[in-house]
């Protein structure tokens, strides 16, 4: 038996900083700020570049979510650019499988999967519309400027390495049932390996071409001009209901923050259909309960598991929830400029490679956000014509004196809101430094079984088990059983500071130079 620790050292900066699921990403934003951008111009740009460099994730066939805090007047702002349904969807034809009832965590299937893969999973993506939105409102770079980088990453191809060659191979099965996916990934309907001594990339030639379209056209030419038409042809032809006109119906909202607090923080959450509401009901249950500094371990994962478990039983019986048995893939970006301003962005394809689907005119992978609803009619969050899906996405940032100090969020689907708040906890209740609290042992509450880090103390399983089931697991690549966060903080000396998930092998944050 071997036992490896892994450790991630933080990342500090008085010019900003980028933090990201990919160094490619997470370089290119940085870049943006050393050139005189701002926390959204980098934001966008690495958001843009991920959805090339980890298709896997995240990209411009999903949606996603934002939360921006002006460094100077620390004001907040939210922005919704979430999947939709199209209008012409039919819930009929979603039929399940048997007449479970389903429970929390687990609804009943749906016939062939028609609502996690495949076309008929895919809805109205918002990440194009977001982005512009966002960059307008709040950047300095022009859209052209901003999709440069991820122009230049699709035409050079997808590097597959060790990591990649791993994540295309755990869903080779299902890229290979759609023609374009298995085209543009796999080698001969096998996945791709990746050599020792040599650098292989996969060009992403289609994707490249509209992105430069949507350089030169703008980003409402993704929903209602000559791009709009290849994809929604694209779409049709693959039996999506999708059509043009919900793609020229489709906008963004800006909303004020979502208000709450946990010890001395106040915090801005997303609000409506996201894991920012609930993450606040299961922060103010652990704000009123017994912990403290001097609380042990266990009797701390117990407590998180608590609220946690008792926070979902609200979310998921009065919002609904889409647990299947695939685990949500997701990408969040966590950005802080030289002002101090932050962003906390999050872009999902729901799960790993979406529906499975590349649009075969277009190139991009699509979303599967159908997944999201509850199959079973009659419920909060059921399938439904025109409706967003609730999401698990929690993008946050934390403020303290009117002003950002933390912007933190995490990929992971379910896990996600557990993850930022055992994070959050580490720094308000224990004093933990950013460091630490990325590298202290967490469990997961999001299911019935409680699954507990296998780095924690021996006692910790033993006491969460008086209460719930709990299983022993590794935080490993695969499965993924914690979500992998990434945050930006003020330091308390000044600068800021960065943490990215210590065991997910392409994380990174990356110092803006100036």
């Amino acid at each position: 038996m071997q036992t490896f620790t892994v450790q991630r050292p933080a990342v500090q900066s008085p010019h900003g900083l980028v933090a990201a699921q990919n160094r490619h990403a997470a370089e290119a934003g940085a870049a943006v700020l050393s050139r005189g951008g701002n926390a959204m111009d980098a934001a966008i740009v690495t958001a843009l570049v991920l959805s090339t460099v980890e298709p896997w994730l995240s990209g411009v066939g999903g949606g996603g979510f934002l939360v921006h805090a002006d460094g100077r007047t620390g004001a907040t702002e939210t922005l919704d650019f979430n999947v939709r349904a199209a209008a012409g969807l039919d819930p009929a034809d979603y039929p399940l499988t048997d007449g479970q009832s389903g429970n929390w965590f687990a609804w009943p299937a749906v016939i062939e999967e028609r609502n996690v893969s495949g076309y008929s999973a895919i809805c109205v993506p918002g990440a194009i519309a977001g982005f512009a939105a966002a960059l307008a409102r709040h950047g300095t770079l022009s859209w052209e400027e901003a999709l440069q980088p991820a122009i230049e990453h699709a035409e050079r191809g997808l590097e597959i390495d060790w990591f990649a060659a791993l994540c295309i191979a755990i869903d080779a099965a299902g890229l290979s049932r759609d023609p374009a996916a298995a085209a543009l990934l796999l080698d001969d309907g096998h996945p791709p390996k990746a050599g020792a001594d040599t650098r292989r990339f996969k060009p992403m030639a289609r994707k490249a071409a509209l992105l430069r379209r949507l350089a030169k056209a703008g980003a409402r030419d993704f929903y209602e001009g000559e791009s709009a038409r290849m994809i929604a042809a694209d779409l049709e032809a693959g039996g999506s209901p999708i059509r043009i006109s919900d793609l020229t119906a489709y906008e963004v909202a800006w909303a004020p923050a979502l208000a709450g607090h946990y010890r001395d923080f106040d915090i801005a959450a997303l609000p409506g259909l996201s894991g920012g509401p609930t993450l606040l009901d299961a922060a103010s249950k652990l704000e009123g309960g017994p912990l403290s500094r001097e609380t042990t371990p266990a009797q701390t994962a117990l407590l998180y598991a608590s609220a946690i478990r008792e926070a979902y039983a609200t979310r998921l019986t009065t919002l609904g929830h889409a647990a299947t048995p695939q685990a949500g893939c997701t990408s969040h970006v966590s950005v802080v400029d030289r002002d101090g301003t932050m962003v906390s962005l999050t872009n999902t394809l729901l799960s790993r490679f979406g529906a499975k689907v590349a649009l075969p005119h277009a190139g991009i992978f699509m979303n599967n956000g159908m997944m999201w609803f509850d199959p079973r009619p009659g419920q909060p969050n059921s399938i439904a014509a025109g409706q967003k899906p609730l999401a698990n996405m929690c993008p946050l940032v934390l403020s303290r004196n009117g002003r950002p100090v933390l912007a933190i969020g995490a990929a992971g689907g379910r896990t996600i809101f557990p993850t930022v708040l055992q994070l959050i906890s580490g720094l308000a209740d224990f004093g933990l430094s950013l460091e630490e609290t990325f590298h202290r042992p967490r469990i997961d509450a999001s299911t019935p079984c409680i699954k507990i880090d296998a780095r924690a103390q021996a006692d910790v399983a033993a006491t969460v088990a008086t209460a719930f089931p709990v299983e022993i697991v590794e935080d490993t690549l695969y499965p993924v059983n914690f979500s992998i966060p990434s945050a930006v903080m003020a330091a308390p000396a000044g600068g800021f500071i960065g943490m990215a998930h210590p065991t997910s092998p392409w994380a990174a944050v990356v110092a803006a130079t100036a």
